[in-house]
This record gives structure tokens, sequence and C-alpha cells, in this order.
């Protein structure tokens, strides 16, 4: 298996740290660790006590535990596992359950004994729970203690349930829950009022008494709090930190999960480094907001001193470094998102030629248009090119319960007002209240509620599209067929949303694609969109000349923006833009005041938008260029 960068540990990280291309390598690697504990101690007839545990994070590494099992003859007969936590209350038939978690993923698909499988109980009553975990704790010592311990981590820098303020001898025990891993668990709930504010966990203590303990982490939504447990200092706060401690420990990442420790981030900090371009451009830019300096005030001393000199040495003087970064700033902002006609293009994001493009925006849900790049929406409208947008999903999940009741209340009160029959509406009524009333948290709604919700959607869609000046031939609704079929079954085929896709961009040929990159989707519909994307763009490339000129730009702001370094095109908004923006984004008053899934940020979507966009052109002030109100930034997709 292929790790990245031999060099374990740096000055800067405190535990040894393993990164790897992608998780599934990753996951491979921790399986085969786990497979060979347990050979081992088949070899020498003995019991091998594993520590699991549950989450997304070590789906893949059970799943390639069955295949061993399946296809190489690896056996659990001699395996012992202990879980590290269970929901309170909780019972153990439910949905959300680890019990059925555990089943579900590892237990009914391997020839483990049934009897040594160990899961906290979520049925207890609250007088029984102490006496419950010192006998946990018990069991865990008469089996000859935990042989390996795999872990994730939790946004707050939870290792189990043990979340900030716990203490590093902590034992099992009864915990209470932090808000943000409440809010984090909340989709798989239906609602963070559904989630149980307790828990039962293995302490830290009982962690540390793993012979081999395992802590792994995937994707950039962990990467800034894997930076504060590896290189942080030790703090009751972040709980990971206390692995610092433990001479067992290892932590296994994929690429996207370590991008914040300093060897990747920063890496001239922590070695010589190659200075590539980019390289370059990264580094002079965190330089001049680190010392709060714009970038052509930049000092020779600023460069020694930051761990930079070789740069200088390089390719200096310092002002010539400066200089260059700078036009390569200035060169992104154009308030031309579809290219300035009759123009030198050579040092412009865009092509000046054709003067009109056919553009075409691609909204995984139905607002992340406007929210997202509605600035450059309305801009590419205003500047005469023939604009469309794409819809890709229905959005349906997103809707309020109550919004179906109340659009129905009108369409019957508006039958009856225009003497049409309202029969059918009056039962589609009583049929969702009917539904609503018994309706269990995190149930699928009925294809009928489906519907509602989504033409629900459809309507807010189609009137923040006209607003920004979109004739309703340029209005098209995907509703792709994953989004639906995910609700029922985490095997889906997406060839039929390639293939639509394909029809859709064949009929618009565009010059421009906008696609949403929020990669760190937390719902990953983001991810999944723009993949099916390209795999369309990847195959009409193959057949399709108009393909050749066609450019696809990605546009960021649901959760991150683009780093100041990687954007390509930085489009700059007046506050009569941002205000004109805002307008569009409260055509979708399903979404407004508290949407049904806000994530982990309280501010309403309006706001987020606002406030990043200001964010970035605030940077671009304070690296020296022009102070805009707001700025969108899009980065441009290299095809191989």
């Amino acid at each position: 298996m292929a790790r990245l960068n031999l060099l374990e540990e740096t000055r800067f990280e405190k535990v040894p740290v393993s990164v790897y291309p992608d998780q599934d390598t990753a996951s491979k690697v921790v399986a085969k660790r786990i497979a060979d504990i347990i050979r081992a101690k088949q070899e020498n007839g003995e019991q091998a006590v594993l520590g699991l545990a549950t989450g997304a994070t070590p789906v893949k590494v059970y799943a390639e535990l069955i295949r061993l099992h399946k296809e190489e003859g690896l056996s659990f007969k001699n395996v012992v596992t202990f879980n590290l936590d269970e929901y309170y209350p909780m019972q153990p038939d439910a949905a959300q359950s680890y019990v059925t978690f555990m089943n579900n993923k590892l237990f009914d698909h391997v020839d483990i004994d049934k009897a040594n499988i160990n899961i906290p109980d979520g049925t207890l009553d609250a007088k029984d729970v102490q006496a419950f975990c010192a006998a946990y704790e018990q069991k865990i010592t008469d089996c000859g203690g935990l042989d390996i311990q795999i872990l994730g981590i939790g946004r707050t820098g939870h290792i189990g349930f043990n979340e900030p303020g716990s203490a590093p001898n902590s034992g099992t025990r009864l915990v209470t829950l932090d808000d943000l891993t409440r809010r984090d668990a909340s989709r798989d709930f239906g609602g963070k009022d559904n989630v149980p504010r307790k828990a039962i966990t293995m302490g830290v203590g009982t962690i540390f008494k793993a012979r081999e303990i395992i802590l792994m982490a995937w994707s950039a939504n962990k990467a800034e709090i894997i930076k504060k447990a590896v290189e942080g200092e030790i703090s009751s706060e972040i709980p990971a930190t206390y692995l610092q401690l433990s001479d067992s420990v290892e932590f296994i990442l994929d690429t996207a999960a370590a991008s914040l420790l300093t060897r990747f981030d920063r890496p001239w900090l922590a070695e010589d480094v190659e200075w590539t371009p980019e390289l370059t451009k990264k580094a002079v830019v965190w330089l001049a907001l680190e010392v709060k300096k714009p970038i052509l005030k930049l000092q020779e001393e600023d460069y020694n001193s930051h761990g930079m000199a070789k740069l200088v040495t390089e390719e200096g003087p310092a002002y010539t470094i400066n200089i260059r970064i700078f036009n390569e700033l200035q060169h992104t902002i154009t308030g031309w998102p579809g290219g300035k006609p009759n123009v030198d293009d050579s040092q412009r994001p865009e092509r000046a030629n054709p003067a009109k493009k056919t553009s075409i925006v691609f909204s995984p849900h139905p607002d992340d248009d406007v929210i997202s790049m509605g600035g450059t929406f309305i801009r590419l409208a205003d500047q005469g090119h023939d604009v469309h947008v794409a819809y890709q999903t229905s959005g349906n999940t997103a809707v309020w319960d109550d919004d179906v009741v109340r659009y129905l209340e009108f369409a019957e009160d508006f039958a009856n007002e225009m003497g049409i029959d309202a029969s059918k509406i009056k039962a589609l009524y009583d049929e969702s209240r009917d539904i609503f009333a018994s309706k269990k948290p995190n149930q699928i709604d009925t294809d009928i509620v489906r519907k509602i919700k989504a033409l629900i959607r459809k309507g807010e869609a189609i009137a923040g599209a006209r607003f920004v000046g979109l004739p309703a031939s340029n209005i098209h609704f995907q509703d792709l067929p994953f989004y639906d079929r995910q609700k029922f079954s985490k095997n889906v085929s997406f060839e039929d949303d390639i293939v639509q896709t394909m029809e859709l961009l064949r009929k618009v040929k565009p010059h421009q694609i906008f696609a949403a990159g929020d990669f760190a989707d937390p719902h990953g519909t983001h991810r999944i969109c723009f993949d099916i994307i390209l795999e369309a763009v990847k195959r009409l490339r193959q057949t399709d000349e108009w393909t050749k000129d066609c450019w696809l730009w990605l546009y960021r702001g649901a959760w991150h923006e683009f780093p100041i370094h990687e954007i390509e095109m930085a489009v700059p908004l007046s506050p009569q833009e941002v205000y004109r923006k805002r307008l569009a984004i409260f055509k979708h008053q399903s979404q407004k005041d508290l949407p049904v899934f806000p994530g982990d940020d309280p501010r309403e979507f309006w706001v987020r938008a606002e406030d990043r966009t200001s964010e970035t052109a605030s940077l671009y002030d304070q690296l020296g260029l022009a102070d805009y109100e707001a700025i969108e930034a899009f980065v441009r997709w290299k095809f191989d």
C-alpha cells in the first residue's frame, strides 16, 4: 500500500502519522493490521480482543475484513470485541443504534460467536448504568485487555464519546453529548432534537490500556481537528490530544484529512522544499497575511524569518517575487465572468471570444446557484450571455412537513374560491396530516409528500431564476434519480443520471459550465452531482467537437470558500449587486429562517453567502489589491 511522505513525524507532529492517498487504501491497511493480530493469536491458541468503533470512518475497514473472511478464510471464531460506545437511551433494534450498525457492517457477515460481542447497553435503567460500566471495564481486563483499539475522531476532538472536558484517566461511564456532536448526528435521526443527549462510552483511560491504538480520519471535514490533535497542545478541550501521551498510538489519514498538517499545508516551515510556482504563490499569500503586510511591502527579512530564505535566494530579490505574485492575483479579478469582448485576453481568466457565450449553471440543490454564485449569475445575464440553469436534484428532503400542509391548505382554499372541485386536494390534505401525525424521526416521506415538497422547491427556484433574468426555456429541472434512490438504498447506479446530464449538455452546447466544487459537503450531494457532470463531460469530449471549447468552472460558498492562492477568477460585486443577490436568495422561502438541515452554521444562507464573499474581498484588500464590497471566487477544472 502506497503511503505518502515516508516522514511520519516532523517537529510539528507529536504523534506518529501515516498518510495514504485515499480512505480505501488506508482502510485496507488498517484491516490488514487487525487481520494480522487475529491470525497471530489463532496460531498461539489465544483470543484476539478488539476495540471497535462506529460511524462512517471504519465502514470500509469492516468491508475489507468481511472480504478477507469470505475470500481469504479469515476466521473470527477466536475474536472478542468491545465497542467504544452507544447512545443512551437506545433500543438495540433501532436504526440508529450501534448494535444495528455493527451487525449490518460486520458481525452478520463473519463467523464471530455472538456471545463474544460486547456493546454498551442503551436500554439500562439509569440506576444500573454505573454498575454496568464497572462490569464492562472488568470484562475487558478479564479478557486480557484490548489488543488493538480503532478510533475515529469527532469534530469536537472527541474519541469514543469522550467530549471536551473529559479526564485522561476516565473510565467507561455515562456522558452528556456536545451540541456539535448531536448536530453532526442529526441527519441520521431526522433532526437534532431526536438525537439522544447522552451516551455510554469507554473512557480515555480505558482506550489508553490498549496495546495498540489506531485513530483514523478521512476527508477535509476532519482536517482542522486533526491538526489540533496532532500538532496542538494537550488539552481537555480536545480529548484526542491526550493520545500524544501514548507510546502505542498511530494516526492513519487520507490526504484530505492530513491537508492542514504543517508538512502539507505549509511545508516550507517543516523542511526544505522545491519552490514550484503554485507553492510560491501559496507561501507568499500566507506570508503577507501572517505578517499583516500588503504583498508589495514584504521584505527579505520577512521571507527569511518565516522559512522562505531559499525562495529569496533562488528567485529573489523579494520585490521581484512580490510583483509577480501581486500581478497573478490582480489578473484573477474580472467584472466580465463571461469574458470581456474586444480586448487582449492573455492576462484574463476568461476568453474574449465568442463575445456572447452560452453558459450553464449546475445547481445541486435548487438554491445553490443564487447562494454560491448569485452575483456572477446575475452579471452573466445582465451582460447578454445565453445563460441556462440546471437544478440537479429536487431538494425535497429539505422541506418542512408544515410547508406541505400550508401549500395544500392554500390549494384547497383556492379551488373552493374558484368553484373548482377540491375533493382530491382535500383527500391529499387529510392523507398528509395523517402521515405527519404518525411520522417517526428520519422516516422517508411517501411518494406524494416527496412530490409536493419537490414542487415547493421548484416554484422557489423558478422565482429565483426569473429574478436573475432567465426565460422559462433556459430553466431546467433534472430531478436526477439518484437523489431519491439513495433514500432507499446505498448501492445506487448513477448511469441514468450521467446519460441525462449528457443529453442536457448536448442540447445546450455551453461554452461555460459552472458546477459546485464544495467537495467538503457534509451530506455528499454536491460531490455526487459534480462527479456526474464530470463523467458526462468526459464522455462527450470523446465524440462532440463543441466540448473542446467548453470550460468548466467550479464555485463554492455553501460551506467553504476557495483559499486565495487557488482562485483563478474573482468576480467583484458592488453593494447593489450584493443586495440583488440577497433578493434572489429570498425567493427560496422554504430555506429561510431555519432550514431543515442547517449544518453546523447557525446563520441563514443569505447571511453566510454575504459574509463569505465579503471575507474574500477583505483578504484581497489585505494583500494590497482593490477594496471591493464582495468577491465570488472560481477555479477552473483542468481536464487530463
